[in-house]
C-alpha cells in the first residue's frame, strides 16, 4: 500500500532423528568461513559402484556454472578436502559418488567446513556414500536402499517457490533410475519434490516419497537431488535449471524457505479460486502453471470462505522492480475493501517505500528488521515465500525463512483474534503473482512461543 488519500489509494490487500545426531558434532579443525561465493568444487570419486554418467554430469555442471557466473573445478582426489583448499569453494557438489570416499582427517576438514557455513550439493548417488558417517547421513538427509529398474515416473513438485524447482510445472515426467532411501526425510527437510509411486512400479516408501530436498544442517545449506543417473538427463534443459537452482540456493545466491513443512492445507491450490471473493474493482487472473497474477483496478481478493484465529499462513509471492502488494490478515467479512485497510493488518510487498511501508512491514505499524530483510530478499522477478504466523494479538513474518518481523496489536478497533485473509491488487501498474497459499491452524489460546522450523 502506498500512502495517498483514500480517494486515490490503492487498496493494499492481501499469504530420520538419528541422522541429525551427527549435526551437533564440534569441528575438528578450524576452517575459516567460504571466500569464493563464484567457485563451487565438483567431487566425483566412487569406492563402489561408479555411474558412466559422471563425465556428463560434471561437463553439464561446468557449463552450468559457466552460464551462471560460477567456476566449477572437478576432482577425484580427496587431498581437495583440507582446510586451505575448501575455503575457496561456497558448494562442494557430491556427484554420484559411493562408498566411503573420505579418510576421518579429510571428513574433520569437511565437517568444518558446514560448520562455518559452506554449501553441500548432493545428487544421485551421493545418498549411496558414506554410511558410517553420521555427519554425512544428517547433511545428505537419507541413505540410499536400493532402486528398481529405470522406468519413466510422474514427480510431483511440492515447494515452487525455491530455485530449483520455481521453473517446473506441478507435475515433472521424465525417466531416470529412482531411488528408495533407508528413511522419509521429511520431518528434518524441506521436500521440494516427491515421487508419485503410483506412476512407476517398485516404489518402496508406502505413498510418501522425497526425492529432492533442502535444509539448513550443522551452520550450512544441503541441497540434495535422487536424479542424474542417466547420461543423457544431463542434455535436459528442466534438470539443467534445476540443478542451477540447487547450486544457487547451496552458495547463498538465492534465498529460499528450506525449513521442514507438515500439516498445511491449500487455501489456493493453482486451479480454482473457489472460497475467495474480489472486493473491489480489478482481478486476479489464474494461468496455466497455477499462478494467481493480479491486473487492472484496485481491489482485494479474499478468502470469504471462513475465517481463522491462530494459524501459520504460508504463500509465495513474485513481484517485478517497483510492484505494489500485499497480504492482508484480521480483517471481518466485508464486500469493501476499506474494511481490510481499516479494521485488519497488511504485511506489505514493495521494494521502495518508506520502512515502515515496504516489504515485510506491517504496513504503517512496523518496520522489518531492514538488514534481516535484505539478506533474505530475492530480486525482483524471483520467487519469495512468507510465512505470516498469528497467535493471540501478536504477529510474526519469516521471509524465505527468516524471522524480519514481531508486531504485537494493542489498538482496540482491530484484533488479530480472528479475521479473512486476502491478497491485494494494487493497481493498473502493479502485477504481483502467488502461488501456493497454504495454512496451518494452530492450537488456539496458546501463548505465542518463538518459531524455528515453520511447520
Amino acid at each position: 500500500m502506498r500512502s495517498t488519500g483514500r480517494t486515490g489509494l490503492t487498496v493494499t490487500a492481501v499469504v530420520g532423528a538419528a541422522l541429525l545426531l551427527g549435526g551437533v558434532s564440534t569441528p575438528a579443525t578450524s576452517t575459516p568461513a567460504p571466500r569464493h561465493a563464484d567457485r563451487v568444487l565438483v567431487f566425483s570419486k566412487t569406492a563402489a559402484f561408479r555411474h558412466d554418467s559422471i563425465p556428463d554430469g560434471v561437463a553439464a555442471l561446468k557449463e552450468i556454472g559457466a552460464s551462471a557466473g560460477f567456476r566449477v573445478d572437478a576432482t577425484e582426489d580427496a587431498a581437495a578436502f583440507n582446510a586451505k583448499n575448501l575455503r575457496r569453494y561456497a558448494a562442494v557438489v557430491f556427484l554420484s559418488t559411493t562408498g566411503d570416499v573420505l579418510t576421518d582427517r579429510q571428513q574433520a576438514s569437511f565437517e568444518s567446513y558446514i560448520h562455518h557455513g559452506g554449501g553441500y550439493v548432493g545428487i544421485h548417488a551421493a545418498a549411496d556414500t558414506e554410511y558410517d558417517w553420521a555427519f554425512y547421513g544428517g547433511l545428505v538427509g537419507a541413505y540410499f536402499q536400493g532402486h528398481p529398474a529405470i522406468q519413466p515416473a510422474r514427480t510431483v513438485v511440492e515447494d515452487r517457490a525455491h530455485p530449483a524447482t520455481s521453473a517446473l510445472g506441478a507435475d515433472w515426467n521424465r525417466t531416470d533410475e529412482w531411488y528408495n532411501y533407508r528413511s522419509n526425510p521429511r520431518s528434518s527437510v524441506r521436500v521440494l519434490a516427491s515421487l508419485d509411486e503410483s506412476s512407476y512400479t517398485g516404489g518402496t516408501m508406502n505413498g510418501d516419497h522425497p526425492i529432492a530436498w533442502c535444509h539448513t544442517y550443522a551452520g550450512g545449506r544441503s541441497f540434495y537431488t535422487g536424479v542424474g543417473h542417466l547420461s543423457s538427463a544431463y542434455a535436459e534443459p528442466a534438470l539443467r535449471q534445476h540443478l542451477l537452482g540447487g547450486l544457487r540456493w547451496a552458495t547463498g545466491k538465492a534465498q529460499a524457505d528450506c525449513r521442514p513443512e507438515n500439516g498445511y492445507q491449500p487455501l489456493f491450490d493453482g486451479t480454482s479460486k473457489e472460497g475467495w471473493k474480489q472486493a473491489g474493482p480489478g482481478t486476479f487472473t489464474v494461468s496455466d502453471d497455477g499462478t494467481l497474477t493480479s491486473s487492472g483496478g484496485m481491489g482485494l481478493l479474499w478468502y470469504a470462505a471462513r475465517s481463522f484465529g491462530a494459524y501459520s499462513l504460508k504463500l509465495d509471492w513474485r513481484a517485478r522492480g517497483d510492484d505494489n502488494s500485499g497480504v492482508f490478515v484480521g480483517f471481518p467479512s466485508s464486500d469493501d475493501p476499506w474494511s481490510a485497510v481499516d479494521k485488519g493488518y497488511e504485511i506489505q510487498i514493495d521494494a521502495t517505500d518508506a520502512p515502515d511501508r515496504t516489504t515485510g512491514a506491517v504496513y504503517g505499524f512496523r518496520s522489518a528488521d531492514l538488514k534481516k530483510r535484505d539478506r533474505a530478499l530475492n530480486p525482483p522477478g524471483e520467487w519469495n515465500t512468507y510465512e505470516i504466523r498469528v497467535e493471540g494479538e501478536r504477529l510474526r513474518v519469516w521471509l524465505n525463512g527468516v524471522p524480519i518481523n514481531d508486531f504485537t496489536n494493542t489498538d482496540p478497533a482491530r484484533s488479530l483474534r480472528e479475521g479473512h485473509l486476502g491478497i491485494q491488487n494494487h493497481g493498473a501498474d502493479d502485477q504481483v503473482s502467488f502461488r501456493d497459499i497454504r495454512i496451518k491452524e494452530l492450537p488456539a489460546n496458546t501463548p505465542a512461543s518463538p518459531a524455528t522450523t515453520g511447520d
